[in-house]
């Protein structure tokens, strides 16, 4: 009986101690995963588009095949390789934090400077001579793609946010952050993709006036809603864009940029009597994100005149002879 005690009293110690590791992965992932918004945001304002011309029917399943590739993004590819870097050369987190920055800034500039001077993408098989069935595998393997660069970023920066331990919490941290963002992301944009219909639904056979009346409202907030999720995604990738490189120009031992945003940022929040610490974030914030504009339009010219054409030159030239 002493012994059958005992036993069960090393059980509930190794309970204790994994919840508590469970407590910590968890608690390490919110807070990791919400240094990576600028990204997670970006995510979310840019996988609707990849939906945009298909059959209602058809949308919420390229959505969850988008999600999928998304989650063997994270944890097949860039969680092993994260949890190698930072056991075997932590040296180039930071690097790779900034070259993932300096995208943020280039991607967010891009759009502002295309808002100024349109421009006509020229794809190398137009869509309109796909069927429905190549087109929609076209639009899942680009979003695929895309969202490998923004995983990317955001497993990057989540593993420089969680605290030194050993390689399993690490790896556990990392797959909580990846499955809980990718199901934030991805069932978000399943909610706005289907809004519409969602709302449609409401008008016409809600059994209220006042429900008829919020579904016809739906329908009709939805495309400014749109706009306004890309306006912020835009403004969080330049201010997340702009912090990590700012930062990472610190840690390097160039921190001057650094040093004067905070300087500003404190001199002017002391100038205010109430809500002190939130101005200075504010101020740091719109001032990490001006540094992460000029930074991206700076970048812009070096990618249409140097990344780009080395790019094509090197990737395998796709057969179209077949019109696919």
């Amino acid at each position: 009986m002493s012994g059958l005690l005992a036993l069960l009293d090393d059980v509930t110690a190794i309970a204790k101690v994994a919840a508590a590791s469970v407590d910590d992965v968890i608690g390490q992932a919110a807070k990791a995963g919400a240094k990576a918004a600028g990204a997670v945001i970006d995510d979310a304002a840019v996988t609707p588009k990849y939906v945009t011309g298909f059959q209602a029917a058809r949308e919420l399943p390229i959505v969850w095949r988008i999600a999928k590739g998304s989650l063997k993004n994270k944890l097949v590819f860039l969680l092993p390789v994260g949890l190698l870097l930072n056991t075997f050369a932590p040296w180039v987190i930071t690097p790779l934090l900034m070259l993932g920055g300096a995208y943020l800034c280039f991607e967010g500039a891009e759009k502002v400077y295309h808002l100024f001077v349109p421009h006509h993408e020229d794809p190398d098989v137009p869509e309109k001579t796909l069927d429905a069935t190549h087109l929609e595998e076209q639009k899942v393997s680009g979003a695929i793609k895309t969202d490998f660069i923004l995983s990317a970023e955001i497993m990057t920066i989540a593993l420089s946010e969680i605290p030194e331990s050993n390689i399993w919490m690490e790896a556990s941290t990392l797959a909580a952050v990846a499955i809980g963002i990718t199901v934030l992301v991805y069932g978000s944009v399943a909610l706005i993709v289907k809004a519409d219909d969602i709302g449609l639904m409401m008008s016409k056979y809600g059994g209220l006036s006042i429900v008829r009346a919020l579904g016809r409202g739906i329908v009709k907030a939805m495309p400014g809603f749109l706009k306004v999720l890309t306006t912020i995604g835009t403004a969080a990738m330049l201010w997340v864009g702009g912090s990590i490189f700012i930062h990472g120009l610190e840690v390097l031992g160039a921190g001057i940029v650094y040093h004067v945003i905070h300087d500003i940022a404190y001199a002017v929040a002391n100038g205010v009597a109430q809500f002190e610490g939130f101005v200075k974030w504010a101020v740091t914030a719109t001032l990490d994100g001006v540094f992460g504009l000029a930074l991206g339009l700076l970048l812009i010219p070096i990618v249409a005149k140097v990344i780009e054409p080395l790019w094509n030159a090197l990737r395998p030239k796709s057969s179209t002879a077949d019109g696919h």
